[in-house]
């Protein structure tokens, strides 16, 4: 098959079919159920973290609607539930301070082309890299700046620019609880006590409950009843924007580009986290990893034309789908149709929602993400897995999300070849069969394990070390892994011995391993092309009788 005909059968996979839907007959009923329950507690969810981003509640409605449905179609996920989330909140928070909120449309079509390149270019499986300790890091980093982002909205009815105060939200949440209006902070958390209090009682009567919607309700008709300060989220239009292409303005694309490249990143390792959770979570069928990005890039496409902010996969949301039976794309498709219809008939009660009981929600949410048992299990493991844990939950917090990733993924990279390395070794063997004179001056030398550049000094020393021989079988048959260093290692190794007089015998040098030898120069390293053996016995004859004829020389 050409290269050609295999790139067209690739785009093949990456498109819908009728095969995504192969068995709606049996399940649509559970599907628009899950939906339904999906949708509605999508709603507190998205109006939150469009707030949450410095943008407005209308922007996380709209991402939720139009990249949910686009996501949903073109997605790699059966059942993968997309919009607005806390994480993609967080990095837009310093974006909007920085450049504005019309920047953020900009940003989000270019995320999403990224993506969807990404896809196009098969880079799905990047995420495997990601070890299990650095991304529950990552979410309790998420976790954690969720949380502290709420308190500006618990402290005063006024919500300031998001340049006036701290890019960070530890810091962001100091100083607004250092600017704190008396008067408001017992209405506003009052009203966040309220939230969570039936958000953690409501599960607890029946898990299908949403303890999330049955807290806004109640709030929001107790603060129509009663005169209170409360802020709210003000007018919401009865339609969704007409679509427009962003207003992109040369000059500010240098800017913007890495911006959209850290979004982007987010996009794709938040959506492909939460689409193996799901596969792993109940028989919805395989998912296409390549896919995925590139309905997730398609998605934040359409909601930055329809005046929206990037959208990724929901983790909670989608698991809320797979547990109340959603099975096909048409439960995902379905949520983002509820909450349209929510946008057509009820934008005006929706607008009277406190902010401050978004706040709530929000907050019960971060704490939600935090797994005590996770923590504890992560931290009681290895030392290096929970070191890459803790630095990867602090730099989340403290710097950035996306440096906070890398930094993690490169520590438990390290850890992971320096633990490789102290798995390998050279160790010295007793020849086979009975003993002839002669033999104290053969050593057969075996490698074991991975060979890499870790690792490589240390085995050349071990090497140096040998003395008093005429002979050296360097037997390769037990070798694992073997980089360029590695490689290198093994020909100054040769010509180190031969230097010293020593004839080298290489024996079972693996398939795998041949090319990468041939090209460092091991094999040339070797004095006689003969010397390359391939089972043990026959270079051990040959190494006998080259000390007999060393002993008939002298």
């Amino acid at each position: 098959m050409s290269r050609s005909t295999r790139a067209i059968a690739h785009a093949r996979t990456l498109l819908p079919s009728r095969h995504d839907y192969a068995g709606i007959r049996t399940t649509w009923r559970r599907d628009l159920l899950s939906g339904l329950t999906v949708g509605i507690v999508a709603l507190p969810l998205a109006l939150g973290f469009g707030a949450s981003a410095g943008l407005s509640a209308e922007a996380g409605l709209v991402t939720a609607i139009i990249a949910g449905i686009i996501a949903a179609v073109f997605g790699g996920s059966p059942v993968q539930v997309s919009g607005p989330t806390g994480a993609m909140a967080v990095v837009l928070l310093p974006i909007v301070a920085t450049n504005g909120p019309s920047a953020v449309l900009v940003v989000t079509l270019l995320a999403g082309a990224i993506v969807a390149a990404a896809g196009l270019l098969r880079l799905g499986r990047v995420v495997a890299v990601i070890p299990w300790p650095v991304i529950e890091g990552f979410t309790l980093g998420i976790a954690v700046i969720i949380f502290f982002q709420q308190v500006p909205s618990l402290v005063s009815a006024t919500r300031l620019p998001a340049d006036a105060h701290s890019a960070n939200a530890i810091v962001a949440a100091v100083q607004a609880l250092a600017a704190v209006d008396i008067r408001y902070l017992p209405w506003a958390a009052g009203v966040a006590l309220i939230v969570a209090s039936l958000m953690w009682i409501a599960p607890r009567i029946h898990p299908a409950v949403p303890g999330s919607l049955i807290a806004i309700v109640a709030v929001t008709a107790a603060a129509s009843v009663v005169t209170t300060p409360l802020a709210v989220i003000g007018s919401l239009p009865g339609s969704l924007p007409v679509p427009a292409l962003p207003r992109i303005d040369p000059s500010l694309v240098p800017a913007l580009l890495l911006p959209a490249v850290t979004v982007a990143a987010l996009a794709a390792i938040e959506s492909l986290l939460s689409a193996r959770v799901a596969a792993s979570m109940a028989d919805t069928g395989a998912y296409d990893p390549d896919r995925e990005l590139l309905g997730q890039g398609l998605a934040s496409v359409g909601s930055a034309i329809f005046g929206g902010m990037p959208a990724t996969g929901a983790i909670a949301r989608t698991a809320l789908n797979v547990r109340s039976g959603g099975r096909t794309r048409v439960a995902a498709a379905f949520h983002s149709v509820v909450l349209l219809i929510i946008v057509l008939l009820a934008s005006g009660p929706v607008g009277r929602i406190p902010l401050a009981a978004l706040a709530g929600v929000l907050m019960v949410t971060a704490v939600r993400m935090v797994h005590v048992g996770t923590v504890r299990a992560i931290m009681s493991s290895t030392r290096s897995d929970a070191i890459a844990f803790v630095v990867t939950a602090t730099i989340t917090v403290a710097f950035d999300l996306i440096v906070a990733v890398v930094i993690g993924v490169v520590l438990a990279g390290v850890v992971a070849i320096r633990s490789m390395s102290r798995a390998s070794g050279v160790h010295r063997e007793e020849l086979d069969g009975d003993a002839v004179p002669g033999d104290e001056r053969i050593a057969v030398m075996r490698f074991d394990g991975p060979l890499l550049f870790a690792a490589a000094d240390r085995v050349r020393e071990e090497m140096a070390a040998v003395r008093d021989v005429s002979v050296v079988i360097l037997r390769m048959s037990q070798l694992e892994v073997v980089d360029a260093t590695g490689a290198r290692i093994l020909g100054d190794i040769v010509q180190l011995l031969e230097r010293r007089g020593v004839t080298v015998l290489i024996k079972g040098v693996q398939p795998r391993h041949e090319d990468l030898f041939r090209t460092v120069g091991v094999l040339a390293s070797l004095r006689d092309h003969r010397h390359l053996f391939v089972t043990l016995p026959d270079a051990i004859e040959h190494a006998r009788s080259h000390v007999r004829r060393e002993a008939a020389s002298a």
